[in-house]
């Protein structure tokens, strides 16, 4: 029930964090690990941390950006640490993975982890529909990068060990949007609010965070999507008509 997630490193800076994860994640039968601009890699303390899951290492796909690495996924998860100025979907691990196995079990999953001293910047959180929170002592807070990927790997591995059912949702016909394809819808969107004169391209970045918080809320299949879009081509070649 695992092998459609995928745990997702974003500019690893210590290449024997990236073998630790892999050994974290091989305790717990996951097995996809997508490694996005890691400043060392591959290297021998990689291997030497992962101290016997070089299988997983060796398959690692690496990118050099998120949305290169969440392209496929329908569903992104991203680890943060920090509250956001736009309030978004928060999630401890536990909810996590009732929201994947009970809502999600069909569909490509993306868990996203920042670098070590800064986690993820403002605008990979964009790319993610939820943000994953790790509760922890208030006091001390930090925790390391595979700690972190081991608590998830270990509630997923626990839940899937014993709770086999499928998921519920009736998903229709139409398999939900990738990453990929929210990302071009949200790139056509911010252009067409440019050119119908709704926003100023040096002011939109506020709007466009809230309009993907309603987007991520509805959950678009590939369908809907591309009416949406279709729309957007609409109003855009309405405007240009009004031209003289």
């Amino acid at each position: 029930m695992l092998s459609h997630i995928n745990i997702v490193l974003v500019g690893t800076t210590h290449p024997g964090n990236i073998g630790a994860v892999a050994r974290a994640m091989k305790n717990m039968q996951m097995t996809n690990l997508r490694l996005v601009a890691p400043k060392i890699f591959p290297s021998a303390d990689a291997t030497s941390r992962a101290s016997g899951a070089d299988d997983i290492l060796a398959r690692a796909m690496v990118c050099d950006t998120l949305r290169e690495a969440i392209a496929d996924c329908q569903v992104v998860f991203g680890a943060s640490a920090r509250s956001r100025t736009i309030s978004w979907p928060e999630l401890t691990p536990r909810e996590c993975v009732a929201e994947i196995l009970t809502r999600h079990a069909d569909e490509k999953i993306a868990l996203v982890f920042g670098r070590e001293h800064s986690g993820l910047t403002n605008e990979e959180l964009d790319m993610c529909r939820y943000l994953l929170h790790i509760p922890c002592n208030p006091a001390f807070s930090s925790l390391n990068l595979a700690a972190a990927v081991q608590v998830i790997c270990y509630e997923l591995f626990v839940a899937a060990g014993s709770d086999q059912r499928k998921a519920t949702g009736d998903r229709g016909e139409c398999p939900l949007a990738t990453a990929e394809q929210m990302e071009s819808f949200y790139d056509h969107l911010h252009q067409t609010l440019i050119d119908i004169d709704f926003t100023q391209t040096d002011k939109s970045q506020s709007i466009m965070r809230r309009l993907r918080r309603i987007y991520n809320r509805i959950e678009l299949d590939t369908k809907e999507v591309d009416i949406l879009r279709g729309i957007l081509r609409m109003s855009q070649g309405h405007k240009k008509s009004q031209k003289p």
